[in-house]
C-alpha cells in the first residue's frame, strides 16, 4: 500500500514536471517571437538619429498630396512607415518609392501597394537615407525629427536638382524658408522650393571659401 502511494507520488511530480517544462518552453518561444518582431521597430529609435514610425494621419496624407497636386514625376518618401503616403501619391501619378529601415513595414508596404493596385508605380527599399543619393528624384517627402533636420538639408541640397520640390511634415527645416504651407498644427507641412535652398547653400559655401582664402592671404601677410 506504501510503495503504490509513494509511485502515485513519483508519478504526479513528474507530469507536473513535464507540464512546467513545456509552460516554460512555451512562453519562452513565444519571448523570442515578441523580440524578432518587436526588435526591427524598436532599433531604429537606439540610433543617434532617431526617426521612430508614427503613422501619419488622413489629415497630413491629404495635405501632402494637396501641396504637390500640380507636380508629376519621381517621389521619395523618407522613412515611408507603412506606405500610405507613397500609395496614396502613387495613385495621383507619381512613381513614388519609399525608404524605411525596418524591413517588416517594408514588406507590409509592399503587400498594400500589391493589394492597392499600385504595385507597378510603386517601390520599397530597406536602406539607410544617409547611404543613397536622392539626385533622381523631383519631389522628396519627409517626416524627420528635430535632431536630424540640419544634416538632412545639407544632403538634399547638394544633391537634388534645382527643379525639386521638398515637403516636410510635422517639423519644418531649421534654415530654409518654406514657399508656402498647408494644415495646422501637427498636421502642418511645409514646402520648399530646391532652386531657392540650392542657391541658399551656394552661396554660404561661397562665403566661407572666401572666408578661408582671407585667412589665408591675412596669415602670409
Amino acid at each position: 500500500m506504501a510503495t503504490s502511494l509513494a509511485n502515485h507520488v513519483i508519478a504526479e511530480r513528474s507530469s507536473r514536471s513535464r507540464i512546467g517544462l513545456v509552460i516554460t518552453g512555451a512562453l519562452g518561444g513565444s519571448l523570442v517571437a515578441l523580440y524578432a518582431v518587436a526588435a526591427p521597430f524598436v532599433a531604429p529609435a537606439l540610433r543617434k538619429v532617431c526617426l521612430p514610425f508614427v503613422p501619419a494621419t488622413t489629415t497630413q496624407v491629404q495635405n501632402v498630396l494637396q501641396v504637390l497636386r500640380r507636380r508629376s514625376g519621381t517621389l521619395v518618401d523618407i522613412g515611408s512607415g507603412d506606405g500610405r503616403i507613397v500609395i496614396a501619391a502613387a495613385k495621383q501619378g507619381f512613381q513614388a518609392s519609399g525608404l524605411e529601415l525596418n524591413p517588416w513595414l517594408v514588406w507590409y508596404s509592399r503587400y498594400k501597394a500589391w493589394r492597392e493596385g499600385v504595385h507597378y508605380s510603386t517601390s520599397f527599399q530597406i536602406c539607410d537615407l544617409w547611404k543613397v543619393s536622392f539626385a533622381q528624384y523631383s519631389n522628396v517627402v519627409i517626416f524627420g525629427v528635430p535632431q536630424m533636420m540640419d544634416q538632412l538639408e545639407l544632403k538634399l541640397a547638394h544633391e537634388l536638382p534645382s527643379t525639386a520640390k521638398v515637403v516636410a511634415c510635422r517639423f519644418p527645416f531649421p534654415t530654409w524658408v518654406p514657399e508656402c504651407t498647408a494644415g495646422e498644427g501637427i498636421d502642418t507641412v511645409w514646402v520648399y522650393d530646391a532652386k531657392t535652398f540650392k542657391t541658399k547653400h551656394f552661396n554660404e559655401l561661397t562665403e566661407q571659401m572666401s572666408s578661408k582664402q582671407q585667412d589665408y592671404h591675412d596669415s602670409q601677410t
